[in-house]
């Protein structure tokens, strides 16, 4: 074996980084300073140099040299939340308690580890007579205080994204300590992180079950809970929260973003409404309520709480993407020039910047200022793409993995069977091609009750993988060809069972996930009579839409040009696979046809529902119901042509996405005006 080769400069580094970090727990700040100030010199990026270097001048009362160092390590770690505690001491040693105390709460909602910033915030929250805030801060500063070190260290390093080093040490705590509850919250949060949902579930009953009275314990079960779908089990949770806490309004809170996934959004509003009346500057409340009043419809009210959440917190990006997202607000020029500053920032989170870079997008785009809304398209889907684990090539093998399982012989070998239910109709394809436009058509016939985007599906997908984590292939789609006709009717029943909840008395009923298209071969085994639509776009009014949406969560092929026009490609392949192997099972509906011939199109997919027609499916738009996607505004209009073209001003930066898409799906036009 080859010996293990080291570089003198990284044991050299090493050493004065185990030096200064000394230093400073010695006190001997210039020391420290004098150290780092010619390490930094070699790597002026490294985050834990930047980190000493200004918590070192700071004690020595270089007020500008330390702000220069913690804003530099802001640049490369926008979202560490010991950042932002530094940066906050810092202004507190200058005398600036107002910003002092938005860097506070900045690094308590990034790390909420961080002793120091609650000890600063409780202080704070009692001189000003704020008595929910302080008792809040006060349970942190208990609940850190009453952790063994070891776990303190760990729940720092979880927050800051160390998920290897954390895992390695929380199970040598557990091993010491197995029915440390805290410790198997810890657990059970980086095996979210990883997306061993069963994992983290498991740790998580189990924990609540030897403490029943932590109630953050048991908020963050519901957590999992709803990430895994179980709806029901979830409410159940929070009701246990609300019950026995009934002042906290974070738990009521909880419980109206519980009510709105189950569709109960009127309710929701009046909870929403009874917290604010309590509490009338929480800004998440706020945004929670415009989310709800979009949902329902209910425009103006929406743009009155968003803008209310924005005049409490300057930074929430959220409340000013939500106002972007009804895609009919247009923004003042005091609006977008706040926008501007606020971007600009060196301290602010990724998170909110990315709502800030979509916002601003849309916000240019509506004025004509193109060149500036690309530029903020192209900063906002960096971010989002920096952050996400998305990749051409493993997609590419995931959707080719379906064509190369469920060929013909892999039908007919397990023939026909399933679950036989008429009641679903999937409506399929890509994000932003018309899926949420077809469902307001049909959710508008008497016999056919709109839901949502349900996850139910891809959960079922997602158990056939196996053990492997989330993302990788594990065991599926080859796993389909061992079920046997009781697994399939099973599967089937149940999906049928755990979509109920979130139907009403109609015989049918629409599940528009688009993701589904990749696993119709497991919709024909499990339920064979259930109905197919495949909602199609132009790849550039597509592919261009799908850039230019911030999602809630997935969807990570959008967030590039290359990406979204590559996943389009394999979604035509997979498509036409699926064409070849179930002829007949799926109905074709183009957006363009919807847009041309509405009527003519309504009558074909009824036709193939086997459904008899309504005048009130042309008449979709006065429907009265809740819609959830980032199309709610837009289906609330008759069909106009208004998406049609939306990428022509910005020809001349989308050559990367020509280039990538089969050039046999492009009008050759439009090819010729973007390569030009």
């Amino acid at each position: 074996m080859d010996e293990p080769k080291f570089s003198t400069d990284d044991t050299s580094f090493a050493i004065d980084l185990n030096d200064a970090t000394q230093a400073v727990k010695e006190s001997r700040f210039q020391d420290a300073y004098n150290l780092l100030s010619i390490v930094l010199k070699e790597h002026p990026k490294n985050i834990d140099c930047l980190y000493l270097a200004s918590v070192s001048a700071r004690y020595l009362r270089k007020f500008e040299e330390s702000k220069k160092y913690i804003e530099h390590l802001l640049v490369n770690a926008p979202d560490m939340g010991r950042a932002y505690q530094e940066l906050a001491h810092l202004y507190r040693d200058m005398g600036n308690e107002e910003k002092a105390v938005n860097h506070y709460r900045q690094a308590c909602e990034l790390n909420p580890a961080l002793l120091a910033s609650w000890n600063f915030l409780y202080q704070y929250f009692l001189k000003n007579n704020n008595q929910p805030a302080a008792d809040h801060a006060s349970s942190q500063i208990e609940k850190l205080k009453s952790l063994p070190g070891p776990l303190l260290y760990i729940d720092q390093i979880l927050n800051e994204g160390r998920l290897g080093l954390a895992e390695t040490k929380c199970r040598a705590f557990l091993k010491q300590n197995p029915t440390h509850t805290y410790a198997m919250s810890l657990l059970a949060e980086i095996a979210n992180r990883l997306g061993y949902f069963d994992d983290a579930e498991f740790l998580l009953e189990k924990a609540v079950e030897f403490k029943p009275d932590d109630g953050d314990l048991r908020l963050k079960y519901a957590g999992i809970l709803r990430k895994k779908q179980k709806f029901s089990k979830t409410i159940e949770q929070v009701d246990i929260l609300c019950d026995q806490y009934p002042d906290n309004l974070n738990y009521q809170a909880q419980k109206a973003s519980e009510i709105m996934q189950n569709g109960g959004h009127e309710e929701a509003i009046s909870l929403l409404n009874d917290i604010l009346d309590k509490n009338p500057f929480n800004f998440s409340v706020l945004t929670s309520r415009g989310h709800a009043q979009k949902t329902l419809g209910r425009t103006e009210q929406a743009i009155k709480s968003y803008k209310s959440s924005y005049k409490v917190k300057p930074d929430h990006g959220e409340a000013y993407f939500s106002l972007s997202n009804l895609k009919t607000y247009a923004f003042t020029k005091k609006e977008l020039d706040e926008m501007r500053s606020q971007v600009m920032r060196v301290d602010l989170s990724l998170r909110d910047k990315a709502y800030f870079h979509f916002a601003l997008a849309q916000g240019c785009e509506v004025n004509g200022e193109f060149e500036e809304a690309f530029h903020h398209l192209v900063r906002g889907n960096q971010i989002k793409r920096d952050q996400s684990q998305y990749s051409i090539e493993r997609m590419d093998n995931e959707l080719n993995a379906q064509i190369d399982v469920c060929d013909d012989s892999f039908f007919k070998d397990l023939g026909d069977g399933g679950y036989q239910t008429k009641d679903p109709i999937f409506i399929l394809g890509l994000p932003r091609a018309g899926s949420t436009l077809i469902e307001q058509i049909l959710a508008s016939h008497s016999m056919i009750d709109g839901t949502l985007e349900l996850p139910n599906i891809l959960s079922i997908a997602q158990s056939l993988r196996g053990d492997d984590i989330y993302g990788k292939f594990g065991n599926y789609p080859k796993s389909m060809k061992s079920l046997n006709l009781n697994q399939r009717k099973e599967l089937g029943r149940n999906f049928i069972e755990d979509t109920r909840m979130h139907r009403k008395d109609a015989p049918f009923f629409t599940d528009k996930m688009p993701n589904n298209f990749r696993h119709i071969g497991l919709i024909h085994l499990i339920m064979p009579n259930a109905k197919i639509i495949d909602a199609r776009r132009y790849p550039l009014d597509c592919c261009f839409s799908m850039f230019k949406q911030l999602f809630a969560q997935g969807q990570e092929f959008t967030y590039g040009l290359e990406e979204a026009g590559s996943y389009y490609n394999s979604y035509i392949k997979l498509m036409n696979h699926w064409d070849s192997v179930l002829p007949g099972k799926i109905l074709r509906v183009n957006n363009e046809d919807v847009v041309e011939d509405l009527e003519g199109q309504v009558s074909n997919i009824l036709e193939f529902l086997e459904l008899p027609f309504e005048e009130e499916c042309i008449s979709f738009y006065e429907t009265e119901r809740s819609v959830r996607t980032a199309s709610s505004e837009q289906v609330r209009k008759p069909v106009n042509k208004e998406g049609m073209g939306r990428w022509k001003p910005y020809a001349k930066y989308l050559k990367p996405l020509v280039k990538t898409l089969d050039q046999d799906l492009l009008k050759s036009e439009d090819i010729a005006h973007i390569t030009q």
